[in-house]
């Protein structure tokens, strides 16, 4: 059964994964607060410990249902905003934060299953093999996806950086 105490030591992971999908700050706390409370609505048991492979579903799920419910609203336009970074402490220490951001934006452009992939598995830390079973595809999926995910992000990257 997923431990609710162990929640917040995912937090910060899902923050990133959420940050990645949706662009701002406000929206990936909205989307990671929603995640937490439909998950703890309905417990659910998880097998072989993948508690963090579940919390992505669970917050993909959850951002596909609220791009829904915005898409049948009126739009309104966001002003840019400064984020406040989760440190990451696995991270390259040499990362600057304005490679961060470019790296964010670039994964933002990414169309929705590449986005997926490359969140799932770089941004949260997945493995192919989880990343797979939270995203509900193949695992040779996983990997062709994340192959362009990648190739176009760093594409992006150099075209900032030329």
């Amino acid at each position: 059964m997923l431990e609710t105490e162990r929640l917040p030591d995912h937090a910060d992971r899902l923050y990133r994964a959420a940050y990645a999908l949706c662009g701002t700050s406000h929206d990936a706390e909205d989307l990671v607060q929603e995640t937490f409370e439909r998950v703890l609505r309905r417990p659910r048991f998880i097998r072989r410990d993948g508690d963090l492979a579940y919390l992505l579903r669970a917050l993909r799920n959850t951002w596909i249902a609220m791009r829904r419910a915005q898409a049948s609203r009126a739009r309104t336009v966001e002003l840019r905003e400064e984020v406040d970074w989760v440190v990451d402490h696995g991270a390259d220490p040499g990362t600057t934060a304005l490679e961060v951001r470019a790296a964010y934006g670039a994964i933002r452009e990414l169309s929705q299953p590449l986005r997926e992939a490359i969140v799932a598995v770089d941004v949260v830390g997945l493995s192919y093999r989880e990343a797979a079973r939270a995203l509900r595809v193949r695992e040779g999926t996983i990997m062709s996806r994340l192959f362009r995910a990648r190739e176009r992000v760093a594409a992006q990257l150099e075209g900032v950086a030329a």
